[in-house]
């Protein structure tokens, strides 16, 4: 892709979600997403092949639709309080119709089977964009939107993605579809918590992007797309092989590293609420997110392949790709727990 065109695509991209962040005014709002959803488009096709033009498609299709759910809210509200606020919204069918839009946007459960088959048929630097930078604008619709949300609705969904995303990735061997339906069950977390602290629900989405990209970067530079091209990384780059073990331990949420803060204050917030039940059913199919994560974790650093003598020394060559950011990012990513206590005063 010509660089100029991508510096305009990229700044569309940033602007449509922007308009969405910061507008008051619910078209500009429809009109952040359009903006937003036209631009990405070409980004998923970025590396053109009849896999990512199909994918482009469903992912057109997916969130033309969550735009249309979303107007219809906008005209019902629009009947029923006559303003175009953004923090007005006063019908409870219109906050309903709403939170299903946002939640097709965001892929989650039931409305996540776009989410999986799109991140498989693009490239890993679009799959990067696709689910860090797009989750953004639907969370920032449904923060402002939170205090009148359908409670039921959304701890149903929010329980439902949890569970999905961790059964959905237990038979995957494809690492694109692994992040997939791992974001879908990190979206959960968020959703579950939204009604009763937004603030927490934005320092999850914060390490969650964090912790994604630092996953994305590590596959980049690997080049790595299914489970038995990361098993060869030992003896392309060993470094790398202990800092993806760290990650992948970070994203299942063990305690001494950063995943573990989010859903440990989840947890403790849902159990504030009386809601015992539910964050004990969220803390058990964690499991299932862990245990697909444990399988990378042993698939790339707890074994070692046969293979011939000279692809052992391949970690002498020089790598020509850059990876400027990487330390900095496994670093934040693994080790920023002992901030915890400073996170819980500002929350």
């Amino acid at each position: 892709m010509n660089p100029l065109i991508l510096i305009m695509i990229m700044l569309t991209v940033i602007l449509g979600t922007t308009i969405v962040m910061m507008s008051s005014h619910w078209l500009m709002i429809w009109m952040g997403f359009e903006m937003n959803m036209l631009a990405v488009i070409p980004l998923l096709m970025k590396q053109y092949n009849p896999r990512s033009m199909e994918a482009a498609t469903k992912y057109f299709l997916t969130q033309a639709t969550a735009s249309m759910l979303l107007m219809l809210a906008i005209i019902i509200n629009l009947l029923y309080s006559g303003q175009w606020t953004f923090t007005k919204l006063m019908n409870p069918t219109a906050s309903i119709i709403m939170t299903l839009a946002m939640a097709m946007k965001m892929g989650l459960a039931p409305l996540h089977f776009w989410v999986p088959e799109v991140t498989q048929g693009i490239s890993l630097s679009s799959g990067l964009i696709l689910l860090t930078w797009q989750k953004l604008a639907p969370l920032s619709v449904l923060y402002v939107i939170s205090p009148v949300i359908n409670l039921d609705l959304i701890l149903l969904m929010s329980m439902m993605s949890i569970a999905i995303g961790g059964w959905g990735g237990l038979n995957q061997t494809q690492l694109r579809k692994i992040l997939a339906y791992s974001s879908i069950a990190h979206m959960g977390w968020m959703a579950s918590i939204l009604a009763f602290n937004p603030t927490m629900t934005l320092l999850n989405l914060l390490l969650y992007i964090l912790m994604t990209t630092t996953t994305f970067m590590l596959f980049m530079a690997t080049s790595a797309t299914t489970t038995l091209s990361l098993s060869h990384m030992w003896n392309k780059m060993p470094l790398i092989t202990s800092s993806t073990l760290t990650i992948m331990l970070s994203l299942g949420g063990l305690p001494p590293l950063v995943g573990f803060l989010p859903k440990w204050m989840i947890i403790q917030e849902l159990t504030k609420n009386n809601n015992i039940t539910l964050a004990t059913l969220m803390a058990i199919t964690a499991l299932l997110n862990l245990f697909f994560y444990m399988r990378l974790t042993y698939a790339t650093s707890l074994t070692m392949f046969p293979t011939m003598n000279n692809m052992k020394i391949k970690w002498q060559f020089n790598n020509k790709k850059q990876m400027k950011y990487l330390p900095m990012l496994i670093i934040l990513s693994t080790i920023t727990l002992p901030l915890a206590p400073a996170i819980t005063l500002l929350n």
